[in-house]
């Protein structure tokens, strides 16, 4: 089992990382303390993993509530109904959340718990690569609005992430690909030896090699534990985890959220950021050609949806949260291993770039 901390005062919480990390009852038991869990699930992970957590805290009297599984459903209609179930059971602040699944259920669960008697505790225990490297970490929660992606939300830390390698076993290849996409995107932003790693060990990954993916887990989290650590509320340096998010939650919004799989959005969004950032002077033709050969080999799609305009990523990327004074901020890579937040980016530069 491999331990490592987010370090934010006295709000830090530490992730475990290891092949039985949903078995670690004492753990577990420690930071909830005397609290009642409730744990909230998809109707996907629910028949997986759910009555073995359930039985862990058996003592504690549990309650488990499960939504449909889907993006669809990281939505303002569930948080009220997780929100209408806690109070039905009468649950007061010394109640704690525990979010089983992937970002979905975490982001919204994670939300809830920021809201819900205005805050109460939570734990995640994502069983997707993309939440356990990504989503579960740094405390971002929120839902979705038909006009937007993650646009209401609150940042709220966990009390503790645990992450079971196991669980990869039992996810469908496509979304262990979409996974890949944000641990690309790690070593794009911060780590040149991750990128390699990731290019050298590709069969090992996709294969489930458990040597493999604990060292990648491990790396992905410690980088974003070090960033968050720098800037929890995304004020400058943390926003470097956005490289291909403007796009990819334009492509998320337009398509229909589930229908593009987020790290699918993302792939397709780093390959526009990588261009972009090429005719920018950054980074050259054959770099841009590396990054776009990687994100193949873990079958992620390099390509923009066929009928998706321009027009189209203007319009939803106006809405994204990092613009400021109506001007579209984007994360480009600089260089391999470096990013930089890019705001000189015209209206025409991001047609050309669709177009082509």
């Amino acid at each position: 089992m491999l331990e490592l901390t987010v370090n934010l005062d006295e709000r830090s919480y530490p992730i475990y990382i290891g092949q039985s990390a949903l078995q670690q009852t004492g753990r577990l038991l420690e930071h909830i303390g005397d609290c009642r869990p409730i744990i909230i699930t998809n109707d996907t992970i629910a028949p997986l993993y759910l009555e073995k957590v359930m039985a862990s805290l058996a003592d504690l009297n549990p309650l488990s509530f499960i939504i449909p599984d889907g993006e669809q459903y990281k939505s303002l209609e569930w948080f009220e109904k997780i929100s209408a179930f806690l109070l039905e059971h009468n649950c007061g602040r010394d109640t704690c959340l525990i979010a089983l699944g992937g970002g979905v259920v975490g982001d919204l669960t994670g939300f809830v718990a920021a809201c819900y008697q205005r805050g109460v505790p939570f734990i995640q225990m994502p069983t997707t690569l993309l939440s356990q490297v990504d989503s579960s970490v740094g405390g971002k929660t929120a839902v979705n609005h038909p006009l937007g992606k993650n646009m209401i939300g609150a940042f709220y830390q966990p009390q503790a992430v645990f992450i079971d390698t196991q669980s990869l076993h039992t996810l469908p290849a496509r979304e262990f690909a979409a996974g890949m996409a944000e641990v690309i995107k790690y070593g794009l932003i911060y780590d040149t030896e991750l990128f390699a790693y990731l290019e050298q060990h590709v069969t090992q990954l996709k294969t489930l090699d458990e040597t493999a993916l604990q060292h990648v887990i491990f790396r992905c989290c410690e980088i974003k534990a070090l960033i968050v650590a720098e800037d929890e509320k995304e004020a400058g340096l943390r926003a470097l985890l956005n490289l291909g998010h403007t796009f990819a939650h334009a492509i998320e919004a337009q398509m229909g959220y589930g229908n593009w799989l987020h790290g699918e959005a993302v792939a397709a969004g780093m390959i526009l950021a990588a261009k972009l950032a090429h005719t920018q002077g950054d980074l050259n033709a054959a770099e841009v050609e590396r990054i776009t050969v990687l994100i193949e080999k873990y079958q992620l799609p390099t390509a923009i949806p066929d009928d998706m305009t321009s027009e189209h990523f203007l319009t939803h990327m106006r809405k994204d949260k990092k613009n400021k004074k109506g001007t579209i901020r984007f994360i480009l890579p600089t260089q391999f291993g470096q990013c930089a937040l890019v705001s000189d980016v015209s209206d025409q530069q991001i047609r050309e770039l669709i177009e082509q």
